[in-house]
Protein backbone atom coordinates (compact mmCIF):
# COMPACT_ATOMS: atom_id res chain seq x y z
CA UNK A 1 0.00 0.00 0.00
CA UNK A 2 1.57 3.31 -1.10
CA UNK A 3 1.82 6.34 1.13
CA UNK A 4 -0.05 8.37 -1.50
CA UNK A 5 -2.97 5.96 -1.35
CA UNK A 6 -3.00 6.09 2.42
CA UNK A 7 -3.03 9.88 2.45
CA UNK A 8 -5.81 10.15 -0.14
CA UNK A 9 -8.03 7.75 1.76
CA UNK A 10 -7.24 9.03 5.23
CA UNK A 11 -7.00 12.81 4.96
CA UNK A 12 -10.71 13.48 4.70
CA UNK A 13 -11.40 11.13 7.60
CA UNK A 14 -8.69 12.71 9.74
CA UNK A 15 -10.23 16.16 9.34
CA UNK A 16 -13.41 14.82 10.91
CA UNK A 17 -11.95 12.92 13.86
CA UNK A 18 -9.14 13.36 16.33
CA UNK A 19 -6.01 11.29 16.55
CA UNK A 20 -5.64 11.36 20.35
CA UNK A 21 -2.34 11.68 22.15
CA UNK A 22 -2.54 8.60 24.36
CA UNK A 23 -5.70 6.61 25.03
CA UNK A 24 -6.47 3.12 26.36
CA UNK A 25 -6.45 0.00 24.21
CA UNK A 26 -9.33 -2.12 25.54
CA UNK A 27 -9.56 -5.03 23.14
CA UNK A 28 -8.80 -7.95 25.47
CA UNK A 29 -10.67 -9.56 28.36
CA UNK A 30 -11.51 -6.26 30.08
CA UNK A 31 -15.29 -6.50 29.70
CA UNK A 32 -15.35 -10.17 30.70
CA UNK A 33 -13.37 -9.63 33.89
CA UNK A 34 -15.16 -6.44 34.95
CA UNK A 35 -18.53 -8.09 34.29
CA UNK A 36 -17.50 -11.05 36.45
CA UNK A 37 -16.54 -8.67 39.28
CA UNK A 38 -19.94 -6.98 39.04
CA UNK A 39 -21.83 -10.27 38.89
CA UNK A 40 -19.93 -11.53 41.93
CA UNK A 41 -20.61 -8.18 43.68
CA UNK A 42 -16.93 -7.66 44.45
CA UNK A 43 -16.65 -4.05 43.32
CA UNK A 44 -14.88 -2.21 46.14
CA UNK A 45 -11.47 -2.43 47.82
CA UNK A 46 -11.57 -6.17 48.32
CA UNK A 47 -11.87 -9.11 45.96
CA UNK A 48 -9.93 -11.74 44.05
CA UNK A 49 -8.93 -9.53 41.11
CA UNK A 50 -6.88 -7.28 43.40
CA UNK A 51 -4.87 -10.23 44.63
CA UNK A 52 -4.52 -11.63 41.11
CA UNK A 53 -3.40 -8.28 39.69
CA UNK A 54 -0.82 -7.81 42.45
CA UNK A 55 0.49 -11.30 41.78
CA UNK A 56 0.58 -10.66 38.04
CA UNK A 57 2.61 -7.47 38.39
CA UNK A 58 4.92 -9.13 40.95
CA UNK A 59 5.69 -11.99 38.59
CA UNK A 60 6.01 -9.78 35.51
CA UNK A 61 8.62 -7.43 36.99
CA UNK A 62 10.27 -10.01 39.24
CA UNK A 63 9.67 -8.23 42.55
CA UNK A 64 9.13 -9.84 45.95
CA UNK A 65 5.64 -8.43 46.20
CA UNK A 66 3.22 -5.66 45.26
CA UNK A 67 0.54 -3.48 46.83
CA UNK A 68 -2.26 -2.15 44.64
CA UNK A 69 -3.43 1.39 45.37
CA UNK A 70 -5.72 4.05 43.97
CA UNK A 71 -3.17 6.02 41.95
CA UNK A 72 0.50 6.44 41.25
CA UNK A 73 0.40 9.52 43.48
CA UNK A 74 -1.01 7.47 46.36
CA UNK A 75 1.74 4.90 45.76
CA UNK A 76 4.45 7.55 45.91
CA UNK A 77 2.98 9.02 49.08
CA UNK A 78 2.95 5.62 50.76
CA UNK A 79 6.47 4.91 49.51
CA UNK A 80 7.73 8.04 51.22
CA UNK A 81 5.92 7.33 54.47
CA UNK A 82 7.20 3.75 54.73
CA UNK A 83 10.71 5.03 53.91
CA UNK A 84 10.58 7.27 56.97
CA UNK A 85 10.58 10.56 55.07
CA UNK A 86 9.03 13.38 57.08
CA UNK A 87 9.24 16.94 58.37
CA UNK A 88 12.79 18.28 58.41
CA UNK A 89 13.99 15.98 55.62
CA UNK A 90 14.88 16.87 52.05
CA UNK A 91 14.41 14.77 48.92
CA UNK A 92 16.19 15.15 45.58
CA UNK A 93 13.65 15.21 42.73
CA UNK A 94 13.68 16.10 39.00
CA UNK A 95 12.55 19.54 37.89
CA UNK A 96 11.26 17.99 34.66
CA UNK A 97 8.44 15.60 35.53
CA UNK A 98 4.72 15.60 36.22
CA UNK A 99 3.99 17.40 39.49
CA UNK A 100 2.58 14.21 41.06
CA UNK A 101 6.17 13.04 41.51
CA UNK A 102 6.93 15.91 43.84
CA UNK A 103 3.69 16.74 45.65
CA UNK A 104 3.94 13.63 47.90
CA UNK A 105 7.24 15.00 49.24
CA UNK A 106 5.29 17.98 50.53
CA UNK A 107 2.52 15.71 51.85
CA UNK A 108 5.02 14.21 54.28
CA UNK A 109 6.28 17.61 55.46
CA UNK A 110 9.64 17.17 53.71
CA UNK A 111 11.05 19.57 51.09
CA UNK A 112 12.22 18.85 47.52
CA UNK A 113 15.56 19.80 45.97
CA UNK A 114 15.20 20.11 42.21
CA UNK A 115 17.70 18.53 39.84
CA UNK A 116 18.30 19.06 36.12
CA UNK A 117 17.77 16.51 33.33
CA UNK A 118 20.24 15.04 30.85
CA UNK A 119 19.62 14.51 27.13
CA UNK A 120 17.40 11.49 27.82
CA UNK A 121 15.13 13.86 29.83
CA UNK A 122 15.83 11.74 32.92
CA UNK A 123 17.64 13.08 35.98
CA UNK A 124 21.24 14.23 35.37
CA UNK A 125 23.29 11.96 37.63
CA UNK A 126 26.47 13.99 37.15
CA UNK A 127 24.73 16.96 38.75
CA UNK A 128 23.30 14.77 41.50
CA UNK A 129 26.83 13.59 42.27
CA UNK A 130 28.18 17.14 42.17
CA UNK A 131 25.45 18.41 44.50
CA UNK A 132 26.09 15.65 47.02
CA UNK A 133 29.86 16.18 46.93
CA UNK A 134 30.00 19.97 46.80
CA UNK A 135 26.64 21.19 48.06
CA UNK A 136 26.48 18.91 51.08
CA UNK A 137 28.60 17.32 53.78
CA UNK A 138 28.45 13.65 54.71
CA UNK A 139 29.15 12.62 58.29
CA UNK A 140 29.31 8.90 57.58
CA UNK A 141 25.60 8.43 58.27
CA UNK A 142 23.68 11.47 57.06
CA UNK A 143 24.01 13.77 54.04
CA UNK A 144 23.52 17.36 55.21
CA UNK A 145 22.64 20.17 52.82
CA UNK A 146 25.13 23.03 53.29
CA UNK A 147 22.51 25.65 52.45
CA UNK A 148 19.70 24.50 54.74
CA UNK A 149 21.56 22.25 57.23
CA UNK A 150 18.79 19.66 56.75
CA UNK A 151 19.28 15.99 56.00
CA UNK A 152 18.99 14.94 52.37
CA UNK A 153 17.33 11.59 52.94
CA UNK A 154 16.18 10.25 49.60
CA UNK A 155 16.12 10.55 45.82
CA UNK A 156 12.96 10.12 43.76
CA UNK A 157 14.10 9.19 40.26
CA UNK A 158 11.64 9.24 37.34
CA UNK A 159 12.00 6.94 34.35
CA UNK A 160 10.62 9.57 32.01
CA UNK A 161 8.44 8.47 29.09
CA UNK A 162 9.64 4.88 29.64
CA UNK A 163 13.36 5.71 29.46
CA UNK A 164 15.20 4.21 32.45
CA UNK A 165 17.48 6.69 34.20
CA UNK A 166 21.16 5.88 34.80
CA UNK A 167 20.57 3.51 37.71
CA UNK A 168 24.17 2.24 37.81
CA UNK A 169 25.35 5.74 38.67
CA UNK A 170 22.40 6.58 40.91
CA UNK A 171 22.76 3.48 43.08
CA UNK A 172 26.47 4.16 43.41
CA UNK A 173 25.69 7.69 44.67
CA UNK A 174 22.95 6.40 46.96
CA UNK A 175 25.21 3.78 48.49
CA UNK A 176 27.98 6.32 49.04
CA UNK A 177 25.75 8.85 50.80
CA UNK A 178 23.22 6.55 52.47
CA UNK A 179 20.27 7.78 50.42
CA UNK A 180 16.95 5.98 49.92
CA UNK A 181 16.03 5.47 46.25
CA UNK A 182 12.36 5.58 45.28
CA UNK A 183 11.71 4.81 41.62
CA UNK A 184 8.84 6.72 40.05
CA UNK A 185 8.21 4.14 37.34
CA UNK A 186 4.70 5.41 36.65
CA UNK A 187 5.56 5.79 32.96
CA UNK A 188 7.90 2.81 32.64
CA UNK A 189 6.02 -0.43 33.28
CA UNK A 190 7.62 -2.97 30.95
CA UNK A 191 10.96 -1.19 30.61
CA UNK A 192 14.03 -3.10 31.78
CA UNK A 193 17.83 -2.78 31.74
CA UNK A 194 19.80 -4.64 29.06
CA UNK A 195 23.36 -3.49 29.86
CA UNK A 196 25.36 -2.89 33.03
CA UNK A 197 25.11 -3.98 36.63
CA UNK A 198 21.33 -4.23 36.66
CA UNK A 199 20.86 -6.14 33.41
CA UNK A 200 17.46 -7.85 33.41
CA UNK A 201 16.03 -5.66 36.17
CA UNK A 202 12.75 -3.91 35.46
CA UNK A 203 12.18 -0.23 36.14
CA UNK A 204 10.89 -0.04 39.70
CA UNK A 205 12.82 -3.03 41.04
CA UNK A 206 16.30 -1.55 41.50
CA UNK A 207 15.79 0.98 44.29
CA UNK A 208 14.17 0.48 47.69
CA UNK A 209 10.63 0.93 46.34
CA UNK A 210 9.09 1.27 42.87
CA UNK A 211 5.75 2.78 41.94
CA UNK A 212 3.65 2.29 38.78
CA UNK A 213 0.63 4.20 37.51
CA UNK A 214 -2.38 2.87 35.62
CA UNK A 215 -3.96 6.18 34.70
CA UNK A 216 -6.00 6.29 31.50
CA UNK A 217 -3.08 7.48 29.38
CA UNK A 218 -0.55 4.91 30.58
CA UNK A 219 0.56 1.85 28.62
CA UNK A 220 -1.56 -0.30 30.95
CA UNK A 221 -4.65 1.24 32.51
CA UNK A 222 -7.15 0.53 35.26
CA UNK A 223 -8.86 3.87 34.64
CA UNK A 224 -7.08 5.19 37.69
CA UNK A 225 -4.77 3.21 39.92
CA UNK A 226 -1.22 2.45 40.96
CA UNK A 227 1.05 -0.22 42.37
CA UNK A 228 3.95 -0.32 44.81
CA UNK A 229 6.61 -3.00 44.38
CA UNK A 230 9.49 -3.88 46.66
CA UNK A 231 11.72 -6.75 47.75
CA UNK A 232 11.28 -5.74 51.40
CA UNK A 233 8.41 -7.64 53.01
CA UNK A 234 8.19 -5.21 55.93
CA UNK A 235 7.72 -2.30 53.53
CA UNK A 236 5.01 -4.16 51.64
CA UNK A 237 3.14 -5.08 54.83
CA UNK A 238 3.17 -1.52 56.14
CA UNK A 239 2.18 -0.02 52.79
CA UNK A 240 -0.79 -2.38 52.57
CA UNK A 241 -1.71 -1.59 56.19
CA UNK A 242 -1.60 2.16 55.62
CA UNK A 243 -3.53 1.89 52.34
CA UNK A 244 -6.53 0.39 54.18
CA UNK A 245 -6.83 3.00 56.96
CA UNK A 246 -4.29 1.26 59.22
CA UNK A 247 -6.81 -1.14 60.76
CA UNK A 248 -5.19 -3.31 63.41
CA UNK A 249 -8.55 -4.92 64.24
CA UNK A 250 -10.97 -5.01 61.31
CA UNK A 251 -13.90 -6.29 63.35
CA UNK A 252 -13.79 -3.63 66.06
CA UNK A 253 -12.30 -0.87 63.87
CA UNK A 254 -9.14 -0.34 65.85
CA UNK A 255 -6.50 1.75 64.07
CA UNK A 256 -2.91 1.83 65.30
CA UNK A 257 -1.74 4.86 63.26
CA UNK A 258 -2.96 7.40 60.74
CA UNK A 259 -3.98 5.54 57.60
CA UNK A 260 -5.32 6.33 54.16
CA UNK A 261 -8.11 5.22 51.84
CA UNK A 262 -5.60 4.29 49.14
CA UNK A 263 -6.58 0.72 48.22
CA UNK A 264 -7.39 -0.18 44.60
CA UNK A 265 -10.89 -1.48 43.88
CA UNK A 266 -11.66 -4.94 42.53
CA UNK A 267 -13.23 -3.38 39.43
CA UNK A 268 -10.03 -1.51 38.66
CA UNK A 269 -7.94 -4.62 39.23
CA UNK A 270 -10.16 -6.65 36.89
CA UNK A 271 -9.47 -4.12 34.16
CA UNK A 272 -5.75 -4.13 35.00
CA UNK A 273 -5.42 -7.90 34.88
CA UNK A 274 -6.89 -7.99 31.38
CA UNK A 275 -4.53 -5.19 30.33
CA UNK A 276 -1.50 -6.97 31.77
CA UNK A 277 -2.24 -9.97 29.53
CA UNK A 278 -1.69 -7.68 26.51
CA UNK A 279 1.24 -5.58 27.74
CA UNK A 280 3.97 -7.13 25.60
CA UNK A 281 1.83 -6.71 22.48
CA UNK A 282 1.23 -3.07 23.41
CA UNK A 283 4.99 -2.55 23.67
CA UNK A 284 5.58 -4.28 20.33
CA UNK A 285 3.11 -1.96 18.59
CA UNK A 286 4.49 1.15 20.27
CA UNK A 287 8.03 0.16 19.27
CA UNK A 288 7.01 -0.28 15.63
CA UNK A 289 5.24 3.07 15.57
CA UNK A 290 8.18 4.79 17.27
CA UNK A 291 10.65 3.60 14.65
CA UNK A 292 8.28 4.50 11.83
CA UNK A 293 7.97 8.03 13.22
CA UNK A 294 11.71 8.23 13.77
CA UNK A 295 12.66 7.14 10.26
CA UNK A 296 10.16 9.44 8.50
CA UNK A 297 10.66 12.50 10.70
CA UNK A 298 14.46 12.27 10.37
CA UNK A 299 13.96 13.47 6.79
CA UNK A 300 12.30 16.73 7.89
CA UNK A 301 14.87 19.53 8.48
CA UNK A 302 14.65 20.89 12.01
CA UNK A 303 12.68 17.98 13.45
CA UNK A 304 13.77 14.75 15.15
CA UNK A 305 12.45 12.14 17.53
CA UNK A 306 14.44 11.79 20.75
CA UNK A 307 16.23 8.48 21.18
CA UNK A 308 15.48 5.92 23.85
CA UNK A 309 18.58 4.58 25.57
CA UNK A 310 20.30 1.62 23.92
CA UNK A 311 21.01 0.06 27.32
CA UNK A 312 17.29 -0.38 28.03
CA UNK A 313 14.41 -2.36 26.59
CA UNK A 314 11.97 0.52 26.90
CA UNK A 315 8.19 0.39 26.79
CA UNK A 316 8.17 3.28 24.24
CA UNK A 317 5.43 4.99 26.22
CA UNK A 318 5.69 8.58 24.93
CA UNK A 319 7.34 9.92 21.78
CA UNK A 320 9.22 13.23 22.05
CA UNK A 321 9.36 15.39 18.92
CA UNK A 322 12.24 17.86 19.12
CA UNK A 323 11.88 21.06 17.08
CA UNK A 324 14.89 23.24 16.25
CA UNK A 325 14.91 26.87 15.13
CA UNK A 326 15.35 25.88 11.47
CA UNK A 327 11.90 24.27 11.39
CA UNK A 328 9.21 26.58 10.06
CA UNK A 329 7.08 26.33 13.24
CA UNK A 330 8.03 26.65 16.92
CA UNK A 331 6.76 24.41 19.71
CA UNK A 332 3.48 26.23 20.33
CA UNK A 333 2.78 26.69 16.63
CA UNK A 334 3.29 22.96 16.04
CA UNK A 335 0.75 22.13 18.75
CA UNK A 336 -1.79 24.59 17.34
CA UNK A 337 -1.22 23.46 13.78
CA UNK A 338 -1.57 19.75 14.56
CA UNK A 339 -4.75 20.49 16.51
CA UNK A 340 -6.20 22.17 13.40
CA UNK A 341 -5.56 18.90 11.57
CA UNK A 342 -7.32 16.76 14.17
CA UNK A 343 -4.09 15.62 15.84
CA UNK A 344 -3.68 15.94 19.59
CA UNK A 345 -0.23 16.83 20.93
CA UNK A 346 1.17 18.58 24.00
CA UNK A 347 4.24 20.28 25.41
CA UNK A 348 6.11 18.60 28.25
CA UNK A 349 5.20 19.81 31.72
CA UNK A 350 6.08 23.24 33.07
CA UNK A 351 9.13 22.84 35.31
CA UNK A 352 8.03 22.10 38.86
CA UNK A 353 10.76 24.30 40.29
CA UNK A 354 8.97 27.22 38.60
CA UNK A 355 5.49 26.35 39.89
CA UNK A 356 3.92 28.63 42.47
CA UNK A 357 4.06 26.14 45.34
CA UNK A 358 7.78 25.44 44.84
CA UNK A 359 9.40 28.80 44.13
CA UNK A 360 11.13 28.83 47.52
CA UNK A 361 12.66 25.38 47.12
CA UNK A 362 16.26 24.85 46.07
CA UNK A 363 16.85 24.23 42.36
CA UNK A 364 20.35 23.04 41.49
CA UNK A 365 21.78 24.24 38.16
CA UNK A 366 18.62 23.76 36.09
CA UNK A 367 19.74 24.26 32.49
CA UNK A 368 18.87 21.47 30.04
CA UNK A 369 15.37 21.11 31.45
CA UNK A 370 14.68 24.72 30.45
CA UNK A 371 15.96 24.05 26.94
CA UNK A 372 13.91 20.91 26.40
CA UNK A 373 10.78 22.57 27.79
CA UNK A 374 10.89 24.97 24.83
CA UNK A 375 11.72 22.38 22.17
CA UNK A 376 9.75 19.19 22.89
CA UNK A 377 6.26 18.26 21.69
CA UNK A 378 4.71 14.91 22.57
CA UNK A 379 2.88 13.41 19.59
CA UNK A 380 0.28 10.59 19.35
CA UNK A 381 1.57 7.32 20.79
CA UNK A 382 -1.39 5.12 21.77
CA UNK A 383 -0.90 1.37 21.44
CA UNK A 384 -3.88 1.28 19.07
CA UNK A 385 -2.34 3.93 16.81
CA UNK A 386 -2.26 2.65 13.22
CA UNK A 387 0.46 2.99 10.60
CA UNK A 388 -1.94 5.23 8.68
CA UNK A 389 -2.26 7.49 11.73
CA UNK A 390 1.52 7.78 12.06
CA UNK A 391 1.99 8.57 8.37
CA UNK A 392 -0.74 11.20 8.48
CA UNK A 393 0.97 12.95 11.42
CA UNK A 394 4.29 12.84 9.53
CA UNK A 395 2.67 14.18 6.35
CA UNK A 396 1.22 17.12 8.28
CA UNK A 397 4.64 17.88 9.79
CA UNK A 398 6.36 17.54 6.42
CA UNK A 399 4.17 20.08 4.63
CA UNK A 400 2.65 22.42 7.22
CA UNK A 401 -0.04 24.62 5.69
CA UNK A 402 0.92 28.03 7.00
CA UNK A 403 -1.67 30.73 7.47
Amino acid sequence: MSDAYIFSKEKEIRMKKCIPLSVPNLKGNELEYVTKAVEDEWVSSGGPYITAFEKGITEYVGAQGAVACQSGTAGLHLAMIVSGIGAGDEVIVPALTFIATVNPVKYTGAEPIFMDCDDSLCMDMSKVEQFCAEGCKFNGEKLINNRTEKQVKAIVVVHLFGNIADMDKLMEIADKYNLIVIEDSTEALGSYVTKGKYTGKFAGTIGKIGVYSFNGNKILTTGGGGMIVSDDEAILRRARHLSTQAKSDELYYIHDEIGYNYRMTNLQAALGLAQLEQLENFIKTKKENYYLYKERISKIPGLSILNFKDENRTNFWFYSLKCEEEYVLNRDEIIQYLSSKGIQSRPIWGLISEQKGYLNNQAYKIEKAKYYLKHIVNIPCSSNLTKEDVLYVVECLTNPELK
